[in-house]
């Protein structure tokens, strides 16, 4: 256990030690970090590394893995214009939430709860369950009412106990923040814990290492919570820092205009949520959230990357998710999000990237407004 990094709250700077089933900081309640600044391989040195994401070893904060089901690598395609797609659908639960699910189940093997505990509103959660089986770990995932069936169907089918509440997404979390605080439970929480953002950062360096030790101009992710993009700014920062790029990339973050407080603060020029934002229907159901507890760092990430946000109508989203089957590519409708915020120009002609998040097969393909 004394090989594992401690976490640190980012506001107050209150420590947890590695072996704690502690989810959150003890004083402020907010989500912790991570004490961990690695230095990521040469990129000639990773040839003939395992094909999946523990090619990376040297970054992750966890070695020897136990559990992997081979999740990473995924395909990056050109779709247009300087616009390339990295396929993360194309993962074991047929979503890029692998990557940090992974992480999660890993650490929950070394700490040994008697639970593990997630809540979710699909993606993240079939991803956990499907880990919690390859270690065995007994597993409830907390979803909201209104959840797709096909995603209840995947966290069940892994033996995972889904646990239904009444309300939105945001209700689920607090279900599940309450259960987590009790003895012997491990909160798998991607918004949380800060080992699912060093697993998510496996997408940037799985791009620098594609691309041939560079990265676009522009990375384009969707944000709910934000555990992507704050992936990707971690592994942003390891490769810069260590020189192995020498130009930083501008994150922008992608919202539905139906719920996008993130968006609304950074046109405020806030630095951290203003107001209320209420939830409300969208098709991007997976990023539909009000109050994300990250907000902050969301934010200040976007803003020291010399990025932005982007916001996408339901409209743009049902035509984005046809265009890009056409294509070839069916995709869930958050996961069309960026795509449907991008490919008309919004950001002129600079070298970009999107991800593709989640298989279509997991929502179905959205209806034409009536």
């Amino acid at each position: 256990m004394t090989s594992l990094p401690d976490r640190f709250c980012p506001t107050d700077g209150t420590r947890v030690p590695s072996d704690s089933l502690a989810w959150c900081c003890p004083v402020c309640r907010g989500p912790l970090d991570l004490d961990f600044s690695p230095t990521p391989a040469p990129l000639k040195s990773l040839t003939g590394r395992v094909n999946s994401l523990w090619r990376y070893a040297e970054t992750l904060p966890l070695a020897a893995p136990t559990v992997s089901l081979g999740e990473g690598r995924t395909p990056l395609v050109e779709l247009k214009d300087g616009i390339s797609a990295k396929l993360d659908f194309l993962m074991p639960t047929l979503s890029f939430k692998d990557r940090g699910a992974v992480l999660l189940a890993e650490l929950a093997l070394r700490l040994r709860p008697r639970q593990v505990l997630a809540d979710s509103s699909g993606n993240a959660g079939t991803a956990i369950a499907a880990y919690c089986a390859r270690a065995a770990l007994p597993c409830t995932v907390y979803v909201p009412e209104g959840t797709s069936p096909k995603k209840l169907e995947q966290i069940q089918a892994h033996g995972a106990r889904p646990h239904v509440v009444p309300g939105d997404r945001e209700a689920a979390a607090r279900a599940a923040r309450e259960a987590a605080d009790e003895e012997g439970v491990f909160y798998a929480s991607h918004v949380y814990n800060p080992y699912f953002l060093h697993g998510t950062k496996t997408y940037v360096h799985e791009l620098w290492e594609d691309l041939g030790g560079r990265l676009p101009e522009v990375l384009v992710v969707p944000v709910g919570n934000g555990t992507l993009l704050l992936g990707a700014a971690l592994a942003v920062a390891e490769l810069h820092t260590t020189g192995l790029i020498d130009r930083r990339p501008a994150l922008y973050g992608v919202q539905s205009a139906a719920v996008a407080p993130l968006a609304g603060a950074w046109r405020a020029g806030a630095d951290d949520l203003t107001g209320v934002t209420p939830a409300a229907p969208t098709l991007a159901e997976g990023i539909a959230i009000p109050r994300p507890a990250r907000a902050r760092q969301i934010l200040r990430a976007v803003r020291e990357s010399g990025g932005g946000f982007l916001t996408v109508t339901e409209d743009q989203i049902r035509h984005a998710q046809r265009d890009l089957a056409s294509r070839g590519l069916f995709v869930e409708s958050t996961g069309v999000a960026c795509w449907a915020a991008v490919r008309e120009g919004a950001l002129g002609d600079r070298t970009t990237v999107v991800p593709l998040c989640g298989a279509g097969l997991k929502t179905g393909l959205a209806e034409p407004a009536a």
